[in-house]
């Protein structure tokens, strides 16, 4: 299933209801979330609904993604620095439990293990947020990677680190690894969303409708999911028919 709204504040605002809603309906849910650009104008209007609500996240239980190998957690590039920045510090209350990878780890495969039974002891992801690179990934599982895999250490690819480097003061700076939840982690969520904006990812959506299910376009793993939503603004959709979109209908 999808949705095309006419602008990004717009895909924004939906995907925030739609956040807003499960945490009302589901206190004690379990909550993948997603970091980058896009979700930016998410978080903002998420916070701007749970004040509005007055909504408690004290029994919500969050994983996010992925983190850089090599960052502290006070490293202003670091996710969990992101996530306090965009989200957590801005609530009035706090999930109950905030994960994710501890990118300074001493064992990296332990963390990797520790992390993806971590997400199993809570019995799975109740929901996940996506967003997807150029080159197709999500969370950081790169082109090939295998559609079985968990929590994992992964080399980043040139163009990933060309995409993050403009928020790095230079490229040299930009991490070569991260730590990231795999496909099957991903895709043992009840529910996945995934945003895509603007025009610089329309040839990724393109790809991602014309795409057979292949770890070559590890996003394409999506189309199996029986409950996932695709959310878009006109950018991201525009080199995409409408024949081509029934597809997903």
């Amino acid at each position: 299933m999808y949705r095309i709204f006419n602008t990004h504040e717009q895909a924004a605002q939906f995907t925030a209801h739609l956040l807003q809603d499960f945490i009302s309906q589901r206190p004690a849910g379990v909550l993948g979330l997603a970091t980058g650009g896009t979700m930016e104008p998410v978080y903002a209007h998420l916070i701007e609904l749970i004040k509005q609500h007055n909504t408690s996240l004290e029994q919500l239980t969050t994983f996010n993604l992925d983190e850089y190998v090599g960052l502290s957690r006070t490293h202003p590039q670091s996710y969990y620095h992101y996530m306090q920045e965009h989200l957590f510090a801005q609530l009035p209350s706090c999930p109950k439990s905030i994960n994710l990878p501890n990118g300074c780890a001493t064992d990296l495969e332990q963390e990797c293990r520790r992390y993806t039974a971590a997400i199993r002891s809570h019995g799975g992801l109740d929901l996940q947020l996506l967003g997807v690179g150029s080159n197709g990934h999500i969370g950081f599982n790169e082109p090939h990677t295998a559609f079985n895999s968990i929590t994992h250490v992964v080399e980043l690819s040139e163009q990933t680190r060309l995409d993050n480097g403009r928020f790095f003061d230079n490229f040299d700076e930009v991490p070569t690894q991260a730590i990231t939840m795999g496909i099957q982690d991903i895709m043992q969520a009840k529910q996945i969303v995934l945003v895509v904006t603007g025009a610089h990812k329309a040839h990724t959506v393109l790809d991602f409708f014309n795409s057979a299910v292949c770890e070559s376009m590890p996003a394409s793993c999506l189309k199996n999911h029986p409950n996932f939503l695709l959310v878009m603004d006109q950018a991201a959709a525009q080199l995409v028919s409408a024949e081509t979109l029934k597809k997903l209908a």
